[in-house]
């Protein structure tokens, strides 16, 4: 069940469906998602992108991806003051709901 573009080895991708408090193509929506993506400098962090959800499925209206290259490389990310203060001073109060889900490979 791997895929040579697939997770592999100890590999871990983090993915963040969410909603916003603001409106779709806000002021406001625009600066967070700027904040969010200025979080891809963070040491560690590869294959990071922001896309927006297309299906009526769901109430999430954006989703987050990255991975990392194991568990050492995510928990560095976590820790980072930047990831830290991103969380803090918009997600808390901007993100209105989200489902957070981190994959590793089987093997």
């Amino acid at each position: 069940m791997t895929s040579s573009t697939g997770l592999s080895g100890s590999r871990i991708r983090h993915t963040v469906a969410f909603a916003l408090h603001h409106d779709d193509g806000s002021p406001e929506e625009a600066s967070f998602l700027t904040a969010l993506t200025a979080l891809r400098s963070i040491e560690g962090v590869e294959a990071f992108e922001v896309v927006r959800e297309v299906s009526a499925k769901n109430n999430y209206r954006w989703g987050v991806s990255m991975e990392f290259a194991d568990q050492s490389a995510y928990d560095g990310y976590n820790d980072d003051p930047q990831h830290v203060g991103f969380v803090r001073d918009r997600w808390v109060s901007e993100v209105a709901d989200f489902l957070e889900v981190d994959f590793a490979s089987l093997g």
